[in-house]
């Protein structure tokens, strides 16, 4: 799907341009995609001009909420597939995305970038090849481009949110320039397309699933076995699993990871607010 370059507006942007434009002021200065770069606009008294196109101006919209140019007006970022899939603006500029309400990037203490950073340095991506399986916005993908990562195979299962990197201007493009030939992004189940992938074929294994009461397939013994076979002896994994439920349980999920992983044919030991081994 091509990414979308028309402009992404948040409720504070939108009052922003009415307020320069009621304020008698010809143009604004400020961003159309959430951060990533600034523009100048010029204000009329029906519509704004920037991007090269015209644009009327948005009233009402939602806090929480990003906007892209749809028709004659603005449409919330947002899909109902089985459940309510939505992209979330963030004081940091990258968003996070929420599935039925619930956040599933961290980003009350940094940007999810920073955070995806510090865990992709822990692979160490430079000139190797990289399994993503579980891909989400594609933040991992972004900083292990970054990091001058050689090729990276990146599986996303859910349609809904590979549309939403189509709108999220912090989501590598697979096409652009800078990504092309290194990056590769799939709309499957890793669950099952790993069970294609060779042995011994990748250096490094990025694993963000989402938590184990939705995709408990993912923390099994069977696809850590998987994850050992397709993984180079002293190949590196970072495995996110946040710690559900132990508070109310008592529950580690972190150790239960670590002790499967162990299985498997791992060094591991809790990281962060995950798991990280090293292929024996």
């Amino acid at each position: 799907m091509a990414h979308y370059a028309g402009p992404l507006l948040t409720r504070d942007v939108a009052l922003a341009l009415l307020t320069a434009r009621d304020a008698g002021q010809a143009t604004w200065h400020g961003s159309l995609d959430l951060g990533r770069s600034q523009v100048t606009v010029t204000l009329g008294d029906t519509h704004w001009h920037g991007l090269g196109h015209d644009h009327p101006y948005a009233q009402g919209l939602k806090d929480r909420t990003i906007y892209y140019r749809e028709g004659d007006g603005y449409e919330a970022v947002s899909r109902f597939a089985g459940a309510l899939i939505k992209l979330v603006p963030t004081e940091w500029g990258a968003p996070t995305f929420e599935i039925d309400g619930i956040k599933m990037l961290p980003t009350a203490r940094e940007s999810p970038v920073d955070d995806a950073r510090r865990k992709v340095a822990l692979v160490e991506p430079r000139g190797k090849t990289v399994l993503d399986t579980c891909g989400g916005l594609g933040y991992f993908a972004a900083c292990c481009l970054e990091a001058g990562v050689g090729r990276m195979q990146s599986f996303e299962k859910n349609r809904e949110v590979l549309w939403l990197r189509t709108l999220n201007p912090w989501s590598p493009d697979p096409d652009a320039p800078s990504a092309a030939g290194r990056l590769t992004l799939t709309h499957a189940d890793v669950a099952e397309a790993i069970q294609a992938l060779p042995d011994a074929s990748v250096d490094a294994v990025l694993h963000d699933p989402p938590r184990f009461g939705i995709a408990g397939e993912l923390y099994s013994q069977a696809f850590y076995d998987h994850l050992a076979r397709v993984l180079r002896r002293g190949g590196k994994l970072f495995h996110y699993t946040g710690s559900p439920n132990k508070l109310t349980s008592g529950r580690d999920v972190p150790r239960e990871v670590v002790k499967r992983l162990e299985k498997a044919g791992f060094h591991a030991r809790p990281e962060l607010d995950g798991v990280f081994a090293t292929r024996r």
